[in-house]
């Protein structure tokens, strides 16, 4: 009986203690634009492999790039002068993951505002209107979606373009990796015979690795959105109205400029706002 009684209050201690964690972390989800203001820093999730929006500066050891410089803005505008934006490295099948467990507060790493993604998340308005398109080698004879037939694509696990590619080429091979890094590996070494991401992705890697071209314009509309937990409309709404003004003062124009005025093929005035 006395055995029963202690078993009894271990698994009542337990109950109690799963209840309170489980309060807790619902509590510090409420509380994140709070917490952001009392401790002057939004901590992004950001990549640190991808050229122009997220890469990883070998002298510095700093993360650079478009998303990286619109995160540091967005967060001035939240939070005022003094605020502070801290970067974790995210990729395409982690961010999500660190988002939900609270590792970070909000997600600005190339990442496409879609229908199924919306049913974990909440999106901001779009801050980058991207598109999927390919990146062959110079000789290629691939043009187009249409001319992928038989041929491998590479992608990144967890990304988008994985599953867009299936449904614009279903005749065609598709090649998971873990990275960009390694797809473009892939890529030199003709384990694939093309690359496909985003449009503004390609574009970082073509200017990273010459004799390589980005080719078929864009076959999907692929909206780059700031990523938040479900249950933060405060938080997004501050997000929103911050791009809006970023937007509106002209800082958004000239940062398109200074991450891609100079890459030859990208018409970056398109992206003017």
């Amino acid at each position: 009986m006395r055995n029963k009684k202690i078993l009894l209050s271990i698994i009542l201690m337990l109950i109690l203690i799963l209840s309170g964690c489980s309060n807790t972390k619902s509590l510090s989800k409420q509380l994140v634009l709070k917490n952001a203001y009392e401790s002057k820093t939004i901590t992004w999730g950001v990549k640190a492999d991808t050229k122009l929006f997220g890469l990883t500066d070998v002298k510095d050891g700093k993360q650079k790039g478009f998303d990286i410089d619109m995160a540091k803005l967005i967060t001035k505008k939240i939070l005022g002068k003094t605020g502070k934006a801290k970067f974790v490295t995210v990729t395409s099948q982690s961010r999500i993951p660190l988002l939900k467990n609270g590792n970070i507060d909000a997600i600005i790493a190339t990442m496409s505002n879609t229908p199924e993604r919306a049913k974990i998340v909440d999106f901001s308005n779009s801050y980058f209107d991207a598109g999927q398109s390919l990146l062959v080698p110079e000789n290629s004879t691939i043009k187009s979606t249409k001319d992928l037939s038989g041929k491998t694509v590479l992608g990144v696990v967890g990304s988008n373009s994985v599953q867009n590619i299936k449904i614009a080429a279903p005749k065609a091979k598709v090649l998971q990796l873990q990275d960009y890094a390694q797809t473009m590996t892939a890529l030199k070494s003709k384990q694939g015979d093309a690359l496909t991401t985003d449009n503004g992705i390609l574009y970082g890697m073509a200017v990273e690795n010459k004799g390589y071209k980005v080719v078929g314009g864009t076959f999907t509309k692929e909206p780059y959105s700031i990523a938040v937990n479900k249950g933060q409309k405060d938080f997004l709404k501050e997000t929103n109205k911050a791009i809006k003004e970023i937007e509106k003062s002209g800082e958004y124009n000239k940062l398109i400029k200074k991450w891609f005025g100079d890459v030859p093929g990208f018409n970056y005035k398109e992206l003017y706002r």
